[in-house]
Protein backbone atom coordinates (compact mmCIF):
# COMPACT_ATOMS: atom_id res chain seq x y z
CA UNK A 1 0.00 0.00 0.00
CA UNK A 2 1.60 3.20 -1.01
CA UNK A 3 1.00 6.51 0.64
CA UNK A 4 2.14 10.08 0.36
CA UNK A 5 3.77 11.37 3.54
CA UNK A 6 3.73 15.02 4.53
CA UNK A 7 5.86 16.36 7.33
CA UNK A 8 9.51 15.96 8.13
CA UNK A 9 11.04 12.55 7.67
CA UNK A 10 14.15 13.17 9.76
CA UNK A 11 14.46 13.11 13.51
CA UNK A 12 12.81 11.27 16.32
CA UNK A 13 9.39 12.25 17.55
CA UNK A 14 8.28 14.38 14.63
CA UNK A 15 4.65 14.10 13.57
CA UNK A 16 3.29 13.88 10.01
CA UNK A 17 0.37 12.72 7.88
CA UNK A 18 0.17 10.05 5.20
CA UNK A 19 -2.65 9.13 2.84
CA UNK A 20 -3.45 5.49 2.09
CA UNK A 21 -3.90 4.60 -1.59
CA UNK A 22 -3.92 0.80 -1.98
CA UNK A 23 -5.80 -2.18 -0.49
CA UNK A 24 -2.97 -4.13 1.20
CA UNK A 25 -4.13 -3.14 4.71
CA UNK A 26 -7.85 -3.84 4.25
CA UNK A 27 -9.97 -4.05 6.37
CA UNK A 28 -7.96 -1.93 8.85
CA UNK A 29 -7.11 0.83 6.37
CA UNK A 30 -8.91 1.89 3.21
CA UNK A 31 -7.91 4.10 0.29
CA UNK A 32 -8.43 7.71 1.32
CA UNK A 33 -7.70 7.14 5.02
CA UNK A 34 -5.18 9.50 6.57
CA UNK A 35 -2.59 8.28 9.07
CA UNK A 36 -1.12 10.36 11.85
CA UNK A 37 2.55 9.31 12.00
CA UNK A 38 5.35 9.61 14.54
CA UNK A 39 8.74 9.52 12.81
CA UNK A 40 11.58 7.64 14.50
CA UNK A 41 9.22 6.08 17.03
CA UNK A 42 9.97 2.72 18.65
CA UNK A 43 8.24 -0.13 16.82
CA UNK A 44 6.60 -3.05 18.60
CA UNK A 45 4.98 -6.19 17.17
CA UNK A 46 1.47 -5.36 15.97
CA UNK A 47 2.24 -1.72 15.11
CA UNK A 48 1.24 -0.28 11.74
CA UNK A 49 4.37 1.23 10.19
CA UNK A 50 5.40 3.26 7.16
CA UNK A 51 8.57 2.00 5.50
CA UNK A 52 10.59 2.35 2.35
CA UNK A 53 10.06 -0.53 -0.05
CA UNK A 54 13.24 -2.66 0.08
CA UNK A 55 13.52 -2.84 -3.74
CA UNK A 56 12.28 0.69 -4.55
CA UNK A 57 13.43 3.14 -1.86
CA UNK A 58 11.45 6.10 -3.24
CA UNK A 59 8.19 4.15 -2.62
CA UNK A 60 6.69 4.33 0.87
CA UNK A 61 4.43 1.46 1.95
CA UNK A 62 2.22 0.81 4.98
CA UNK A 63 2.38 -2.59 6.68
CA UNK A 64 1.99 -4.22 10.08
CA UNK A 65 5.19 -5.10 11.95
CA UNK A 66 4.75 -8.72 13.02
CA UNK A 67 8.07 -9.71 14.58
CA UNK A 68 11.79 -8.98 14.73
CA UNK A 69 13.94 -11.21 12.57
CA UNK A 70 17.65 -10.54 12.90
CA UNK A 71 18.25 -6.84 12.29
CA UNK A 72 14.89 -6.12 10.68
CA UNK A 73 11.12 -6.44 10.86
CA UNK A 74 8.88 -9.04 9.29
CA UNK A 75 5.99 -6.96 7.92
CA UNK A 76 2.70 -8.03 6.36
CA UNK A 77 -0.45 -6.38 5.08
CA UNK A 78 -3.75 -7.14 6.76
CA UNK A 79 -5.20 -8.15 3.37
CA UNK A 80 -3.97 -11.73 2.73
CA UNK A 81 -4.72 -11.43 -1.00
CA UNK A 82 -1.99 -8.79 -1.44
CA UNK A 83 1.52 -10.25 -1.08
CA UNK A 84 3.64 -7.12 -1.47
CA UNK A 85 5.20 -7.61 1.97
CA UNK A 86 7.86 -9.71 3.73
CA UNK A 87 6.50 -12.85 2.07
CA UNK A 88 7.89 -11.31 -1.14
CA UNK A 89 10.94 -9.32 0.04
CA UNK A 90 11.89 -10.77 3.44
CA UNK A 91 12.61 -8.90 6.66
CA UNK A 92 12.90 -5.12 6.30
CA UNK A 93 16.08 -3.56 7.76
CA UNK A 94 15.53 -1.09 10.61
CA UNK A 95 16.89 1.82 8.57
CA UNK A 96 13.98 1.46 6.09
CA UNK A 97 11.31 1.86 8.78
CA UNK A 98 10.29 5.53 8.57
CA UNK A 99 7.43 5.98 11.05
CA UNK A 100 4.81 4.34 13.24
CA UNK A 101 1.12 5.10 12.62
CA UNK A 102 -0.65 6.42 15.70
CA UNK A 103 -4.17 7.15 14.41
CA UNK A 104 -6.31 6.37 11.42
CA UNK A 105 -8.48 9.27 10.23
CA UNK A 106 -11.26 7.95 8.00
CA UNK A 107 -12.48 10.22 5.24
CA UNK A 108 -16.21 11.08 5.16
CA UNK A 109 -16.19 10.74 1.34
CA UNK A 110 -19.42 9.31 -0.01
CA UNK A 111 -21.18 9.99 3.29
CA UNK A 112 -24.49 11.82 3.23
CA UNK A 113 -24.08 15.15 4.99
CA UNK A 114 -27.11 14.75 7.27
CA UNK A 115 -26.48 15.24 11.01
CA UNK A 116 -27.56 11.64 11.71
CA UNK A 117 -25.13 10.22 9.11
CA UNK A 118 -22.28 12.32 10.51
CA UNK A 119 -23.01 11.12 14.06
CA UNK A 120 -22.87 7.52 12.82
CA UNK A 121 -19.59 8.13 11.01
CA UNK A 122 -17.82 10.01 13.82
CA UNK A 123 -17.07 7.06 16.19
CA UNK A 124 -15.33 5.15 13.39
CA UNK A 125 -13.58 8.19 11.89
CA UNK A 126 -10.68 8.34 14.34
CA UNK A 127 -9.23 5.06 15.53
CA UNK A 128 -5.94 4.47 17.39
CA UNK A 129 -3.56 2.05 15.67
CA UNK A 130 -1.90 0.84 18.86
CA UNK A 131 -0.27 -2.57 19.03
CA UNK A 132 -2.25 -3.03 22.23
CA UNK A 133 -5.56 -2.93 20.35
CA UNK A 134 -6.78 -6.53 20.04
CA UNK A 135 -8.95 -5.69 17.08
CA UNK A 136 -6.00 -4.40 15.06
CA UNK A 137 -3.43 -7.10 15.85
CA UNK A 138 -1.57 -8.85 13.09
CA UNK A 139 -3.15 -12.07 11.95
Amino acid sequence: MTERARGRTGGTGRIGLAEVYNPSMLPTLRAGDQLLLRYGSRVRPGDVVVLRHPFQHDLLIVKRAVERRGTGWWVVGDNPAVTNDSREFGAVPDELVVARALLRLRSPRGLQRSPLALLGWLPSAVRPLSSRSRRLRAR
